[in-house]
């Protein structure tokens, strides 16, 4: 229904689209011009953060793009329009999720992937089907670990009831965090997006091992390949909070 009420209007479409890809793209243009200044950044080439940064910003995107809508959950919440969704024959999850879908949010995967698609002609890896297979999965599994810390947010919004910006700060935060070198940043931070809150598996720790470099905490080679394992493994606490913040819903009491 979302889909078909934005595209009764094309012109439009088009436009926000583009301006969703333009405005996130101007984060890569300030690495750019950072670049201009310095031939490296935390040991890093240019086409080696552009890897970081395409593979983080497209695994986001996807995620953003189908439960990006999650984080209006805290308005619901307050205005008791929740009870609306308890009454239809559909999981609550799904429609809140689908709420307003944006389908403009495709500017950012765009734009993520083309960042993606550049660094992969420029920068100096011996491909092999392992690496390639490897940063597809990243991605894939780099969507899911996104899309369940945005399901866990809007489960903590039912309790909080306006929380959305504490949510961004781990979602959108944690993508602007993974798109630079995890050497810029102090251990105890990147000890915290491994082991806390595993954003690490979304980017940093499969690109380390793509571009053949060892990673700041000295972890064992094998787990450069847990994404998928972590983003299932991510899943269920998601789903649990999910579940029992639904149960104890109370409306507004009107």
């Amino acid at each position: 229904m979302w889909v078909r009420s934005t595209m009764a209007y094309r012109a439009s479409f088009a436009m926000t689209a583009v301006g969703n890809l333009v405005t996130t793209g101007l984060d890569f243009v300030a690495v750019m011009i950072m670049f201009s200044h310095v031939d490296a950044l935390g040991g890093f080439t240019l086409p080696e953060v552009a890897l970081l940064y395409g593979t983080a910003g497209t695994a986001f995107g996807i995620a953003d793009l189908l439960t990006g809508s999650m984080q209006r959950l805290g308005g619901r919440v307050r205005d008791g329009t929740v009870d609306t969704l308890l009454v239809r024959p559909a999981p609550v999850l799904a429609q809140v999720a689908a709420d307003r879908f944006a389908l403009r949010r495709l500017g950012r995967v765009t734009q993520g992937a083309a960042v993606l698609g550049w660094a992969l002609t420029q920068v100096e890896v011996d491909w092999t089907p392992g690496r390639a297979a490897l940063l597809a999965v990243t991605v894939v599994g780099g969507a899911v670990i996104f899309g369940a810390l945005m399901v866990a947010g809007a489960a903590f919004q039912f309790w909080a009831q306006d929380a959305a910006e504490v949510q961004n700060a781990f979602t959108y935060g944690g993508n602007t965090l993974l798109q630079y070198p995890p050497t810029i940043f102090a251990v105890e931070l990147v000890r915290g997006v491994t082991f806390v809150v595993p954003l690490a598996f979304a980017g940093w720790l499969p690109v380390l091992r793509v571009l053949g470099r060892d990673d700041p905490l000295g972890l064992p080679g094998w787990v450069d390949f847990a994404s998928p394992a972590v983003a299932l493994a991510c899943c269920v606490p998601a789903g649990l909070a999910w579940r029992a913040a639904l149960r104890g819903y109370r409306s507004t009491g009107s």
